[in-house]
């Protein structure tokens, strides 16, 4: 029988990814769809990175690369974690990869044996329990309360603690919620963590640059947790570099290893030219960086005020990312047409066709009632996709 092997079929599509094809798919028929279902900025790569790149491709010396990065660009992501996060990350703990995704997919499948537990706060990152899935790992979600900004507290942390727990995975800020960790809740993990050494922490901080709270907080700063912690992180938020695929972590040297192990049977080294980019956007000032988080910030008011007179939309205000997460469970069993709304996922679809604007299911997330609404568009998109969801939403009776 032709069938992909088990592993594959019972994996989930990212529904993310799902609900941006389908928007396309409707574009592509001549429909005006407004897509707020990717976490992509609506940017363009700052130019004197785009420069680094044509010069270094000008010169022709595009070959294989190490599989853990080149020593250069290895060099200036040790410097930025230590001139931004004050780490002491050497050049040989870290690897580069396509991607942050590409990372994390490294890291649950070096760290996570058959039955181990991972430990993941809820709402997550759409493809977290997908990857401990394929590492045949068991996830367990602690559920963050929206009534504490969906953020865990050391007491959840501890409850959820086995003897087959073996990492915890969390971002912050936080994709889907927006939600961010002060140091004084970080730390206050860190006490439950360093509890259990035979724990490792995965700490996604890919949205470390667009962060309305001051200064980042990252969970690797503190010493009970020395040598424990995994920083993940990469180019494509806070450079709008996206498509440029290239993401790295900074961890014990054993992980860092085993990941340059892995990563040499699956992908080998990044690409030359996305490296030498990534070089030029690390090593320069970040002003264009702090350009585009004062216009997040700005389109984050915008929206707030704007999703707020929307009936049955209930929300809070993100302090970091680009996403609101509403709950929308106000619109479960009301009616469009024949058809009953009973999920997320049917009123997004519903919003998808009716409406014209992608958004995302919070189930996706972990959290079913509520749906993900990305703001990296322009302000001007973003008016109109509020005016079209609440014109659509009025109709369901």
């Amino acid at each position: 029988m032709d069938k992909p092997a088990k592993r594959i079929e019972v994996l989930e599509e990212s529904q993310t990814i799902a609900m941006a094809k389908a928007s396309r798919q409707l574009k592509a028929q001549g429909f005006d769809v407004v897509n707020l279902s990717f976490g992509e900025p609506d940017f363009k790569t700052p130019e004197h990175i785009r420069d680094a790149a044509k010069k270094f491709l000008d010169g022709g010396y595009v070959y294989y690369t190490p599989v853990a990065g080149i020593p250069e660009l290895r060099k200036a992501i040790s410097e930025k974690f230590q001139r931004e996060n004050n780490l002491n990350i050497l050049p040989e703990q870290i690897v580069v990869s396509t991607g942050a995704k590409h990372s994390l997919m490294n890291l649950i499948l070096v760290l996570v044996e058959k039955g181990d537990e991972v430990i993941i706060p809820t709402p997550y990152w759409v493809s977290y329990s997908e990857m401990v899935k394929l590492a045949e790992g068991t996830s367990v979600y602690v559920t963050g309360v929206e009534a504490n900004d969906f953020k865990i507290t050391p007491e959840q942390l501890e409850n959820s603690i086995t003897d087959k727990s073996r990492v915890f995975l969390f971002s912050s800020p936080c994709n889907p919620t927006g939600s961010v960790y002060s140091k004084e809740e970080l730390h206050a993990l860190a006490k439950v963590l360093a509890k259990y050494p035979r724990i490792y922490v995965v700490a996604d901080e890919i949205y470390e640059h667009i962060n309305f709270n001051g200064p980042h907080q990252s969970i690797a700063q503190f010493e009970e947790l020395k040598d424990r912690v995994v920083v993940v992180n990469g180019v494509s938020k806070a450079f709008a570099m996206t498509g440029w695929r290239l993401g790295y972590i900074g961890a014990p040297a054993w992980i860092a290893a085993a990941c340059d192990k892995l990563q040499s049977q699956f992908t080998s080294g990044t690409n030359a030219i996305s490296q030498h980019a990534a070089i030029a956007a690390l090593n320069s000032p970040m002003e264009s960086t702090k350009e585009m988080c004062e216009i997040f910030r700005g389109r984050r008011d915008v929206v707030f005020e704007r999703i707020k007179k929307i009936k049955g939309f209930e929300t809070r205000e993100p302090h970091g990312a680009f996403y609101f997460f509403p709950n929308v469970s106000y619109y479960f069993g009301k009616k469009a047409g024949d058809k009953i709304i009973s999920n997320g996922e049917e009123l997004c679809n519903y919003l998808l066709h009716e409406a014209h604007v992608a958004i995302v299911p919070g189930s996706a997330f972990g959290a079913e009632g509520y749906v993900r609404i990305s703001y990296a568009a322009s302000e001007a998109d973003l008016l109109k996709a509020m005016d079209r969801i609440e014109m659509a939403l009025n109709k369901l009776q």
